[in-house]
């Protein structure tokens, strides 16, 4: 995503606290460590792990059927779960657990010529064999051709392929035609979400498969990055839970006490170290609300889209928390033709407080290509408002 990638960063971001570091991919796992600045002495790292499979017992079926590709009406082609499962008074984290686990799959993933080297976790999406997991998860599967597998409830194995991922979103598609008889989950909101309200993680952390945690939501809105460089980084408003999340937890659904997904369990918080980290009760999840745009882009073409205003912003370190300062405007892009210019300071994305490069990275990703964003610039000392139409980019 060099060049075109947008905002894009001027540097990798990096933690800003001496001493703190990313912490690299587990042994035998997929990709990259989420990096958030705010974080101080933490480091981020993604929830993946392979290894923990090779005593595993599966069922296996037989997959000779054609892998269902894109659906040309993405979210609307397809059978959802419209209902919650739940009503409010049995809204128990054990009813939540027997409502959502036979909708939660674990992923197996060539990783580096392995074959089920990597795992993660996912979810039924429809009664079409559709599971969303992240594509960290599938990534290398992906670029090298591997196999994937995903393992239901009963540790029943269903051979996988890729309908289409995002990078930037990090989301993944996944096509199990096999798999048509499993219960979808039923898909909630974030942004009906309040702090403090309980929330359960669903998923195979450390190869353990339909494992249940629960916490709260500990925060909301919280922008973060993962990847260890700008080809590799995805930003997200993401929904900031204390729920136990561990490698291995990475595309399990956070659900809410009616057994709705909220958000796609993406990544943890660690203090650093070198050996393979674990929870220390701060994760964070993908907000439903994209996870369905990206989907359904991803159903429909294959691909997924993301919006772009043509400018590049410094990240990591750079910020003094007053905005984001413009470091560069591309030619022909959206920015140009509005009127940005380089070092403009953008203080708010459509009424939306921006603090530092990241902030305005993740604040135009939840507005779509096509819409007309208010900018509020700070430019030579005086404030105005710069409307930029978002471009698409594909990735």
């Amino acid at each position: 995503m060099p060049g075109e990638f947008d905002p894009a960063p001027a540097a990798p971001a990096a933690p800003t606290a001496p001493g703190a570091h990313l912490v690299t991919r587990p042994r035998g796992a997929a990709p990259a460590g989420w990096v958030w600045p705010a974080v101080g002495a933490v480091a981020l790292v993604v929830g993946l792990l392979g290894g923990f499979i090779g005593s595993a017992a599966f069922r296996a079926v037989d997959d000779d059927t054609t892998t269902i590709g894109p659906v040309s009406t993405g979210l609307d082609g397809v059978d959802l779960a419209t209902e919650a499962p739940l009503q409010a008074p049995d809204g128990t984290v054990a009813n939540v657990a027997q409502a959502v686990l036979p909708s939660t799959v674990q992923i197996l993933a060539a990783y580096q010529g392995q074959d089920d080297g990597a795992t993660g976790s996912g979810f039924v999406l429809d009664r079409q064999g559709h599971i969303i997991t992240n594509n960290h998860v599938v990534a290398d599967a992906a670029e090298s051709d591997g196999a994937i597998h995903i393992v239901d409830q009963d540790g029943v194995r269903y051979d996988a392929e890729i309908v289409g991922r995002s990078a930037v979103y990090d989301i993944a598609v996944l096509s199990a035609p096999k798999a048509v008889g499993l219960q979808p989950a039923s898909l909630g909101a974030s942004r009906g979400l309040r702090v403090g309200e309980t929330v359960v993680a669903f998923g195979s952390p450390l190869g353990l498969s339909s494992t249940v945690t629960a916490g709260i939501v500990s925060a909301l809105q919280r922008p973060v990055t993962t990847g260890e460089s700008a080809d590799e980084s995805s930003y997200i408003n993401a929904v900031q839970t204390d729920a136990a999340i561990n490698p291995g937890n990475s595309g399990g659904p956070l659900v809410d006490l009616l057994g709705r997904v909220v958000g796609v369990n993406s990544a943890i918080a660690t203090t650093g170290g070198t050996g393979e980290a674990g929870s220390i009760g701060v994760g964070f999840a993908i907000p439903i609300e994209q996870v369905r745009i990206t989907a359904d882009q991803i159903l429909r073409t294959g691909e997924a889209q993301y919006p772009v205003i043509g400018a590049k912003v410094a990240t990591g370190g750079q910020d003094d928390g007053e905005g984001a300062v413009i470091s560069e405007i591309i030619a022909g892009g959206a920015a140009a033709a509005a009127g940005l210019r380089e070092d403009d300071r953008i203080t708010e994305v459509d009424g939306v407080r921006v603090t530092d490069g990241i902030g305005l990275i993740v604040a135009i990703r939840t507005h779509q290509p096509g819409e007309s964003v208010p900018f509020t610039v700070v430019r030579d000392g005086e404030t105005r408002t710069i409307d930029i139409t978002l471009r698409a980019e594909t990735g």
